[in-house]
């Protein structure tokens, strides 16, 4: 009878010293974790690339690439539109490594080699950010000038173009593919023409992002607990695209520069059935 009083003495005991911990516990957790668990990436490295070498490039083609990002599959990467605690947008992202002037930026209008550098006040104009003075009569004869600031509108950037090289690693008898830039196209309506209109915002070198958007999450809406980041979302090619050129003779025209409408898909679709076939004529015996 004693050990049996002993036993459930020590019982009672452990049971009282558990309930204070998760207690203690329960007090001393920050106020802002209020999920199941606390959920980070930011120590996440991108995904390595494959060795390459010139002498392993049998043959490569340069293609571009157009993700609309009001497509369902690419709506991660438009919203949020305004920040939601760590969930931001892409070209959030995009603009703040930027502004932070640990990486380059370069014009789109000059082409595609991304050689020639845009300062921020011109990604700020691209933005639709501007700030205009205007003169208000207070009194007769007495005017004073109100200054307007307009922010940029991260909402009007609803595409993305993707430079990217496909290429066959003869020393891994694969085809791959390498995202090379990326340049964001704003969309708005200008109000003084009375027009849409699409300005390109800047080109950037994938690489140079890739550990900025391994350290920031995507969200995944097939699954909360299975965490991916943007980096793993290009990898993985997650995103709807459609094919707009590769590189040719012609100064590397678009296809809608000599298609247009049904003919411009189907052409699209050449161009996406050639790089595959490619790859399985190889293997032909």
């Amino acid at each position: 009878m004693k050990k049996h009083r002993i036993i459930f003495s020590g019982i009672l005991f452990l049971t009282i010293l558990f309930s204070s911990a998760l207690k203690i516990s329960a007090q001393e957790s920050p106020a802002w974790v209020k999920g199941l668990y606390k959920k980070d990436i930011k120590d996440k490295s991108p995904i390595p690339y494959s060795h390459l070498r010139e002498a392993d490039v049998m043959w490569s083609k340069k293609i571009w690439r157009e993700i609309d990002l009001r497509k369902k599959m690419n709506q991660p990467l438009y919203f949020p539109v305004e920040p939601i605690g760590d969930r931001v947008s892409l070209i959030h992202i995009i603009l703040a490594e930027i502004k932070s002037g640990t990486v380059n930026a370069y014009d789109a209008d000059v082409g595609y080699d991304m050689t020639v550098k845009i300062t921020q006040a011109d990604i700020d104009r691209n933005m639709g950010a501007r700030t205009d003075s205007t003169s208000i009569q207070i009194a007769p004869g007495v005017y004073r000038d109100t200054i307007t600031v307009t922010e940029p509108s991260f909402e009007d950037v609803k595409q993305i173009q993707v430079m990217e090289e496909w290429f066959f690693d003869k020393k891994h008898s694969r085809m791959d593919v390498r995202i090379l830039g990326l340049m964001p196209i704003r969309h708005f309506y200008n109000i003084e023409r009375g027009e849409f209109q699409k300005v390109r915002i800047c080109w950037i070198y994938y690489p140079d992002f890739r550990n900025t958007f391994a350290n920031h999450e995507i969200f995944n809406p097939n699954n909360d607990a299975h965490r991916i980041s943007f980096d793993d979302f290009f990898m993985q090619r997650r995103f709807s695209s459609t094919i707009i050129a590769e590189s040719n003779v012609y100064n590397n025209r678009q296809i809608n520069q000599y298609e247009t409408g049904k003919e411009a898909l189907i052409e699209a679709q050449r161009i996406k059935d050639y790089i595959f076939n490619f790859e399985h004529d190889l293997w032909e015996y």
